[in-house]
């Protein structure tokens, strides 16, 4: 199963940005999104990360953040050596994602007439 990237996402920067919290945690948002579908891409946390922009550090302290948060792993990871490591986002991890995705969207659609409507209150140049 694959996900992509929401048209509403991508062309609206009005779109809602949706964070599924466990606690004080932020187990999935868009960032952690973003990094799931470029490990899936690249095959490897650093090749995504670049892929991103995103420190490598960055990148394997979400990835741990998730392996915790949810029931079972969303990455599976192969240690380096002389073959090289790898990593893979798990059949569990593809189906939360795709399941994020799908509310992301349904989100983008249930507030759309809404946000439309508050950008009316929004200055036309956001100041630094």
């Amino acid at each position: 199963m694959t996900t992509s990237r929401s048209d509403a996402r991508s062309t609206d920067p009005q779109a809602p940005r949706l964070r599924v919290l466990l606690g004080e945690v932020t187990a999935m948002g868009p960032g952690k999104a973003m990094l799931l579908e470029a490990i899936r891409d690249k095959g490897s946390i650093s090749g995504a990360a670049r892929s991103v922009g995103m420190s490598y550090r960055r990148a394997w302290d979400l990835v741990e953040t998730m392996n915790q948060s949810f029931r079972e792993p969303m990455v599976a990871t192969a240690k380096g050596g002389s073959g090289g490591g790898g990593a893979q986002v798990t059949a569990f991890g593809e189906t939360v994602l795709a399941r994020y995705r799908d509310m992301e969207r349904q989100a983008c659609e249930a507030l759309r007439d809404e946000l439309h409507a508050f950008a009316d209150f929004l200055a036309d140049d956001p100041k630094p």
